[in-house]
């Protein structure tokens, strides 16, 4: 375990911020970030969406820390400064989608040997939402779950649905798995498009920051993913929607303008969670937390009174 870059002059976090490398237990290196808090006795568990890295959250991890609690991310394996995975560093890419619960394990275990309190919950955000999902399903002994626009499904339209799956398992019997998915881009969509009637925020301030960020350390950029990460993912989303709800409670927020994952999953499996609560965040994008001030912190209050309660 060694240090790792954490880079505080990019971010609003915690003064306590701090990174470290750890090797995950089939040899992938990642970057855990830890926001370590005193006296707190619980720690809650970000985790972050495709393309995100612990930077992007240091601003949510601050408003943790003021409600009393400590915190802990990742940079999943094939994003942020952990190890990318295939030739093409800009594409997004996982082997397979359960090697992610080997990065939980990774960070649970760091959060242990560092002297935090242990995970009473966790955020789970996009892609981190369908990790998370998975990890509760599997038994991780949080006490209650937030998430935030979480993939469950992916969002594209019926009659292409059927031509994803197809493509997406043809291209590794043939041996192109690593090929960009159709109709994604190889760079950052933060860089590559404008800020006028995007998919993640309604706040142009947040939008700045995440730009900025990825051009002040550019090894954190990523673009669209694989065909291999897109069968990936189809598979795992279909696994966790026909899987029992968790007898955990959560609270999702999703925006009700959301246009990045599909929203109809989110409502499907929400409605059959009884200890689940769906809030819906009116006119907001696929970032709730990234969403304008106001917004954010009404729907810090609510996720930090959940938090309490647990």
């Amino acid at each position: 375990m060694t240090d790792a870059p954490y880079h505080a002059e990019i971010c609003n976090g915690p003064a306590s911020g701090y990174a470290l490398w750890r090797e995950a237990s089939d040899g992938v290196r990642l970057r855990i970030g830890l926001w370590p808090l005193d006296g707190a006795t619980d720690t809650v568990l970000i985790y972050t969406g495709r393309t995100e890295y612990i930077e992007k959250y240091a601003h949510v991890a601050a408003d943790l820390q003021a409600a009393g609690y400590a915190v802990a991310t990742i940079d999943w394996r094939g994003q942020g400064l952990s190890d990318r995975l295939i030739d093409e560093p800009l594409r997004g890419h996982v082997n397979n989608f359960q090697d992610y619960q080997k990065d939980v394990q990774t960070l649970i275990d760091t959060v242990v040997q560092q002297g935090m309190p242990p995970a009473k919950a966790l955020l789970g955000h996009s892609m981190g939402g369908c990790i998370a999902l998975r990890s509760v399903i599997d038994g991780l002994p949080v006490k209650g779950a937030l998430f935030s626009a979480p993939m469950w499904g992916i969002l594209m339209s019926p009659a292409l649905r059927p031509a994803a799956w197809v493509l997406s398992h043809a291209a590794d019997l043939f041996g192109v798995g690593s090929t960009l998915a159709p109709g994604t881009n190889g760079r950052s969509f933060i860089l590559n498009e404008p800020f006028q009637d995007n998919t993640l925020t309604r706040d142009p301030e947040m939008w700045k920051l995440m730009g900025d960020q990825i051009l002040a350390v550019p090894e954190l950029e990523l673009g669209g993913p694989s065909l291999h990460w897109l069968r990936e993912a189809l598979l795992e989303c279909n696994a966790i929607m026909n899987a029992p709800a968790p007898k955990l409670p959560n609270l999702t927020f999703l925006g009700d303008n959301e246009r990045i994952i599909d929203a109809s999953a989110v409502h499907t499996k929400m409605d059959a969670w009884p200890s689940g609560t769906l809030r819906m965040v009116e006119n907001a994008e696929h970032e709730v937390f990234m969403d304008n001030p106001k917004t954010r912190a009404t729907l810090t209050k609510e996720a930090v009174a959940f938090l309490d309660a647990l």
